[in-house]
């Protein structure tokens, strides 16, 4: 049975997107060997992605970056802002690509290198389609280093302790790993994520994910 081939309802129901027929064959094929996680749609640029996911409703869109037509940039802003129920995560060849950036500022919750294994895969979508965002901390470092930083306060009155608490949690940390970052207990970092969701009038981390992106904050 092939992973476009229906399955049980309780799966994870993914669409993809790549140009190249031998990598999008490639994906669909490792999609059909991990445990839970359905392909409903493979498309060869962002239009066709965004209309699979108009079609299917998946739970993720896993788009490559360079495609013709409609890149992987803009199919992250029109699914995040025609179908919120999608997550999006990107896929690029190289760590360092700058749309990267482009495409967390416009919703997409992880990205992934093309020579990710299928555990990473499978955990970048799973992840996602539980509203967590899976980026590499020292990976977003490199990628957001060449770019604009915010030069005056932080946005909607947050102190500069909670602006970092935000960064952490966009770049996938937990409570209890930013507790430990900053050397502070579990307790005083939900006070900062408390306080900051208030105030920025979030309700949940993928919210402060695509906040964090679209203020150009990032983690130190």
């Amino acid at each position: 049975m092939s992973a476009l081939d229906g399955r049980t309802a309780a799966e994870l129901r993914v669409v993809l997107a790549d140009d190249q027929t031998i990598v999008r064959e490639g994906l669909v094929t490792l999609l059909d060997l991990l445990p839970g996680i359905r392909v409903v749609g493979a498309a060869a640029d962002g239009d066709e992605a965004v209309a699979l996911v108009a079609r299917h409703a998946p739970d993720v869109l896993l788009t490559d970056l360079r495609m013709p037509v409609c890149d992987g940039v803009g199919a992250t802003r029109r699914v995040r802002a025609e179908h919120p129920g999608t997550a999006v995560v990107v896929l690029t060849t190289y760590a360092d690509d700058a749309a990267v950036v482009d495409a967390l500022r416009a919703g997409a919750l992880g990205w992934l290198s093309k020579d990710a294994d299928a555990e990473a895969i499978g955990h970048a979508l799973r992840s996602a389609a539980a509203g967590q965002s899976t980026i590499d901390s020292a990976a977003l470092a490199r990628l957001v280093a060449a770019g604009p930083r915010p030069s005056g306060p932080p946005p909607d009155g947050l102190t500069s302790r909670e602006a970092e608490v935000l960064a952490l949690i966009a770049a996938g940390l937990s409570n209890r790993e930013i507790a430990r970052r900053l050397v502070v207990g579990e307790a005083t970092v939900k006070t900062h994520v408390n306080h900051l969701f208030a105030k920025a009038g979030l309700h949940d981390r993928a919210q402060a994910v695509r906040y964090a992106y679209r203020h150009g904050l990032v983690a130190e």
